[in-house]
């Protein structure tokens, strides 16, 4: 009898030991996680402009764009300065509705399929005064 005790907690033992090597494994390699950076529509001195008017990020981050002055603002991506120019991907990426009240916002998850390279936008109504901004996609 004591030697099936003795079994039952080496083999305990050995289980707990697994459990706990296998359990280390998952928390030490964590996956990268995705960012969340701000542009400011509007930029603090009340000028037409994004901030910052360039960005690098990476396929999985999300970028949220918030009215700050001067609205209305929207975000509209160049077909003719992304990537392949590809029309579906510039209007998917797209925010056309105007936002109107400061602290507005919305938010773009960059497709995890997204071509790496320049992507330019614009605020329709204020391009003509040089509101434009950039997006770098980094593979």
């Amino acid at each position: 009898m004591k030697s099936i005790t003795s079994i039952a907690k080496s083999l305990c033992l050995v289980f707990a030991a697994v459990l706990l090597v296998v359990g280390s494994l998952f928390i030490s390699v964590a996956p990268a996680s995705a960012e969340t950076f701000t542009v400011k529509m509007g930029a603090d001195n009340g000028m037409l402009a994004f901030e910052p008017s360039k960005l690098t990020v990476k396929p999985g981050d999300t970028v949220k764009w918030v009215i700050n002055k001067v609205p209305p603002h929207n975000v509209v991506f160049d077909v003719s300065s992304i990537p392949g120019g590809d029309k579906a991907l510039a209007t998917s990426l797209s925010h056309k509705k105007l936002e109107m009240a400061p602290g507005d916002s919305f938010e773009l998850k960059i497709p995890a399929d997204a071509p790496a390279g320049e992507y330019s936008y614009y605020c329709e109504p204020h391009r003509g005064a040089g509101m434009v901004g950039k997006i770098t996609v980094a593979s």
